[in-house]
């Protein structure tokens, strides 16, 4: 099925979006007819926006999107499984930008579970062509013209998408998400500092393993060759959604504890 798009005003090449980038972008998620998680979702959206020192309506309100993706995408669409990628943007009608309304435009994905690992392992490469930076704005998906950079590098060498690093040359996340790396017990996470994402769907993940017991959650400085060191490889991506990592360069990975270890997770929604 091809994506839903739904707007809050008719479109028009005059929006800031669409000319300087001037967006923030979060995922909200549907499963099972449900939004789930979705008050870190939307924690993270205000959060985003106050950010980019966009003007907040006072109409933005959890209940606002929460009826929002219950009328037009849960009861309109039908859509019991997938992604809402909502993206807010700046219109050019303020005294100045910080005084100017917003617009929203978002899609809706649908698949089986946004819960689940998608089947086929992802193949991946580090890019040092380029780098991410690791401020502020580095943890909100804002326009990054690195990561679309680094998709077709990853088409062009035909990879599923490629490890980005910081300045400093160690792990920042990939074009699509965060990355996390088992070795024995420990889960390592690249640190928000390092220029990972912020990720409602990673943090309910990891949060949900450390309070039951099942993984040590470590922070880290993550430099490229620790990428080889590691056991299993998840990627987690608010946007697409659960992958494991089967391959990079020359270096395969197992994908079975961390698949059960979402597996728990997914069922702790069920209760």
């Amino acid at each position: 099925m091809e994506n839903q798009y739904f707007t809050s005003d008719e479109l028009n090449v005059k929006n800031r979006a669409f000319l300087w980038g001037d967006s923030v972008k979060v995922s909200f998620f549907v499963r099972n007819g449900e939004l789930i998680m979705d008050e870190e979702c939307y924690f993270f959206l205000m959060a985003s926006m106050r950010k980019m020192r966009m003007n907040i309506p006072l109409t933005y309100t959890l209940e606002f999107f929460q009826t929002l993706f219950q009328k037009e995408i849960i009861e309109g669409k039908e859509v019991k499984n997938g992604i809402i990628n909502f993206q807010v943007f700046r219109n050019n009608d303020g005294v100045t930008l910080a005084k100017s309304s917003v617009s929203y435009f978002y899609e809706v994905t649908e698949m089986a579970d946004v819960l689940a690992v998608h089947q086929r392992p992802l193949e991946l490469d580090l890019t040092k062509e380029i780098n991410v930076n690791n401020n502020l704005l580095s943890n909100i998906r804002v326009h990054c013209p690195e990561n679309i950079y680094g998709a077709i590098y990853a088409q062009e060498n035909d990879l599923d998408d490629v490890i980005l690093l910081n300045p400093n040359k160690r792990i920042a996340r990939t074009t699509a998400g965060n990355l996390l790396f088992l070795e024995g017990d420990v889960i390592k996470v690249p640190k928000q500092t390092e220029g990972a994402y912020i990720s409602p769907l990673m943090e309910n993940f990891v949060t949900f393993l450390h309070k039951n017991n099942l993984a040590d959650i470590q922070e880290h400085e993550i430099i490229a060759f620790e990428s080889q060191k590691a056991e299993e490889i998840l990627m987690i991506s608010d946007e697409k959604g659960i992958f494991s990592v089967g391959k990079i360069r020359n270096k395969t990975f197992e994908t079975t504890r961390f698949s059960e270890l979402v597996e728990s997770w997914k069922q702790s929604f069920n209760q």
